[in-house]
């Protein structure tokens, strides 16, 4: 193990310790009953925080990536951009008690991101803007879940898209490019089918503090929506990747990951 990723490794266990520690300090103050939106807030923020401590932590025992271009960051900007953008303005809330969910475009642009950039970029993309979306809107104590998910949708997607089925690459596939196309956006979307109600069932009770009986009403509601927003997800994704692909790749801006 390289030095460079030994202290990558130390900096992120010591930031996911700093993590946990400022969401102990900052818990009671934000489940409050009327509760602050600095309060609400610094809690977010402490739960991020522990959650790139452990995105850190891990990154430093992955293998070496080749190193990052201009254009791929441009367009991983370009892509959370558009998954802040889906999220907060092309959505519909659904209360459910004092909680909320919601039918909404944001999982559109991730799973888009994936198909063009790969899995941890297009992750990356989904995770930051739609974590930042959550901050500027009333789901701002739902912002670490997101960004937890959001990043296993792109890194699921990436991985089937282009290590399964070489998708930006012009070779001879046994299944044909749409097919290969849906299947990968729909690989993404049945995980966060499972997983995000799943998940936010655990984390509304035993982070949130919300009631089991409030937690069990938003997760059967959250599944609903959750299955509506893949459904659209894997239509509206794999219609723009392949309307895009052509051009992208005639003008060499499609990678070949």
């Amino acid at each position: 193990m390289k030095k460079q990723n030994i202290i990558t490794a130390i900096a992120g266990f010591l930031l996911l310790i700093v993590g946990v520690v400022f969401v102990c300090l900052t818990r009671t103050a934000a489940l409050a009953d009327t509760p602050s939106a600095g309060a609400t807030m610094r809690f977010a923020l402490s739960l991020i925080l522990t959650l790139l401590g452990l995105v850190a932590a891990v990154a430093a025992f992955l293998p070496e990536r080749k190193p990052t271009n201009i254009r791929t960051l441009t367009a991983a900007a370009l892509f959370a951009a558009l998954c802040y953008i889906g999220f907060t303005y092309f959505k519909i809330d659904i209360p459910v008690g004092s909680e909320k969910t919601a039918f909404h475009l944001g999982n559109v642009f991730c799973v888009l991101a994936a198909l063009f950039l790969g899995g941890f970029w297009g992750g990356m993309a989904g995770a930051v803007g739609m974590t930042v979306a959550d901050l500027t809107t009333a789901y701002v104590t739902s912002a670490p879940k997101t960004f937890l998910l959001k990043l296993c949708i792109g890194l699921i997607v990436g991985l089937v898209a282009h290590k399964v089925f070489r998708l930006n690459r012009d070779t001879q596939r046994k299944v044909p490019l749409t097919v290969a196309t849906v299947l990968s956006c729909a690989a993404g979307m049945a995980f966060n089918i499972v997983a995000d109600p799943l998940v936010g069932y655990f984390y509304k009770m035993y982070v949130l503090g919300v009631p089991q009986k409030a937690a069990t009403i938003w997760a059967k509601m959250g599944a609903v929506t959750t299955a509506v927003n893949a459904v659209i997800a894997v239509i509206a994704a794999s219609v723009l990747y392949l309307a895009l692909r052509k051009p992208l790749k005639r003008t060499r801006l499609l990678p070949e990951i």
